[in-house]
């Protein structure tokens, strides 16, 4: 009987070894990390974007967003007729893990956190080890009932937005035994990270994330935006010519590099692309190139109808109907457009040709791969070209090489 029961343990660690080898290897070899913002099913007409318009071959993870942490420390589905299936519910969270049925490959992942997250919320519970496990066990349990393959945690940020000092050493405890959990359950652990050098020093004991999280996903956007007083690129790969002084931190190569300076071994982190722009209104319309004075945010776009920003969709489709102008300045590797009959809006954005550039960055980098946020703002119904959610095609094709295209199935 000791004999059997010694065979069938020895089986069962041996599974349990090449189970957790199938996770490293999964974050580990090239990654196409997609972030899909639920609440696109609640936009209007082609800017809807529900579970089932997303194409499950072009990502190798795919995010939903948000889950958020409860009064109670456990973890929370802020809107439960979108996510669940009860009451008549749409099922997200269902729908979204069923993408692996196509594709049984994909990774699919529930992130917690984000912007509108309190972070004090997030640092009492890490402060707490009886609130961390209230925490992680009710995230085991809400990720197994779902089928999800992993969390992506995205506390914005530690040490900051109302949080202590003791965040950075807490952040670890957490990291630690989230991992520890989610690896026991053959889960994987994310990290989303601010990208902002400032935030950085504050919020993250880098050498010691390095072994309790599998990827780390660099938010390399909204390094500018309207809530400057001037014109800028929102994603720069590269310091632009008149910078000087902290601008010369708010650059995805700035930004990469001090991850992998501070000891985050490059193939763990992936480099961010938005899929969206940052807009502002220009001051003056005759001067619309960088550092332009603007004082207003963009005016809204008639998808996303929020005001400065717009999802790759509206900005290619004014492009192309209406003429805006587009410009890449000397230097410079991405493009932005203005049009002063759009209320003087100027955009930075991504397109084709900078996402191939940015690609190969993170090849020569030797970085994990790439996350765009988010998917549901691509040009996923193919308005502008030939082929839909061509940003993300364009970046998988570029850094792993095509992982699956169905479009002439």
């Amino acid at each position: 009987m000791s004999t059997t029961c010694g065979r069938g343990t020895a089986t069962m660690k041996l599974l349990t070894v090449l189970s957790l080898l199938a996770i490293t290897l999964s974050v580990t070899e090239s990654v196409m990390v997609c972030y899909y913002a639920s609440w696109a099913g609640y936009r209007d007409g082609d800017g809807q974007c529900n579970v089932d318009n997303i194409d499950p071959n072009i990502c190798t993870h795919v995010v939903y967003i948000y889950a958020g942490l409860g009064s109670d420390n456990k973890i929370k589905v802020l809107d439960p007729w979108n996510d669940l299936c009860e009451d008549w519910g749409r099922c997200g969270y269902d729908l979204f893990t069923s993408l692996k049925i196509p594709n049984p490959e994909l990774i699919t992942q529930l992130a917690v956190g984000g912007y509108d997250e309190p972070s004090k919320s997030y640092s009492d519970m890490a402060a707490d080890p009886a609130k961390r496990q209230t925490f992680i066990t009710s995230t085991v349990e809400l990720l197994k009932a779902h089928d999800f393959d992993g969390l992506d945690l995205v506390w914005e940020y530690p040490t900051l937005g109302g949080g202590v000092p003791a965040d950075r050493e807490n952040y670890i405890s957490l990291l630690s035994e989230l991992h520890e959990a989610l690896h026991a359950n053959d889960m994987i652990l994310t990290v989303g990270v601010s990208a902002s050098k400032y935030d950085d020093d504050k919020a993250y004991d880098i050498p010691a994330m390095v072994d309790v999280v599998d990827l780390v996903n660099v938010m390399t956007y909204d390094l500018h935006g309207p809530w400057e007083q001037y014109t800028h690129h929102q994603s720069p790969l590269y310091a632009y010519k008149d910078d000087h002084a902290d601008a010369l931190y708010f650059n995805q190569d700035f930004c990469i590099n001090y991850w992998i300076d501070g000891g985050m071994p490059s193939t763990k982190l992936t480099l961010g692309i938005p899929l969206y722009g940052r807009c502002w209104t220009l001051d003056d319309p005759d001067q619309h190139g960088y550092y332009a004075p603007a004082s207003r945010p963009g005016k809204a776009g008639p998808l996303t109808q929020t005001e400065g920003m717009m999802g790759y969709n509206e900005i290619c489709d004014f492009i192309n109907k209406d003429s805006w102008t587009v410009v890449v300045e000397e230097g410079c590797n991405e493009p932005y457009t203005y049009n002063m009959a759009y209320g003087n809006i100027w955009c930075s954005y991504e397109d084709h040709d900078s996402c191939v550039i940015k690609a190969n960055y993170a090849k020569e980098k030797n970085l994990a791969g790439l996350m765009v946020w988010t998917i549901d703002t691509d040009d996923f119904h193919a308005e502008c070209t030939t082929r839909d959610f061509d940003l993300i095609r364009t970046l998988a094709d570029t850094f792993v090489g095509t992982i699956r295209d169905n479009t002439d199935d």
